[in-house]
C-alpha cells in the first residue's frame, strides 16, 4: 500500500478516534462526574485528554512504514 494511501487512511482513523473519545469522554463526564469534587474532575480529564494518545500510537507508526522496494 502507497504511503499516501497509508496517511489518508490513517488522518480519517485518527480524526474518527479523537471524535469517538472525545463523545464517550463527555458522555461519561455527564453521568459519572456530575457529584464529586473539582480535583477528581480534572485528574479525570487530564487523563482522559491525554489517553486518546494511547490508542494513536499504533496508527500513526503504521501511517509513517516507509514503501516496500520492489525488487
Amino acid at each position: 500500500m502507497p504511503i499516501r494511501l497509508r496517511k489518508f487512511i490513517g488522518a480519517i482513523a485518527l480524526l474518527s478516534l479523537v471524535i469517538v473519545w472525545a463523545l464517550i469522554a463527555m458522555a461519561l463526564a455527564q453521568s459519572a462526574l456530575t457529584d464529586i469534587n473539582g480535583f477528581v474532575a480534572t485528574i479525570y480529564y487530564v487523563v482522559v485528554g491525554l489517553g486518546w494518545v494511547l490508542p494513536a500510537m499504533p496508527i500513526i507508526s503504521w501511517m509513517s512504514k516507509p514503501d516496500k522496494v520492489k525488487a
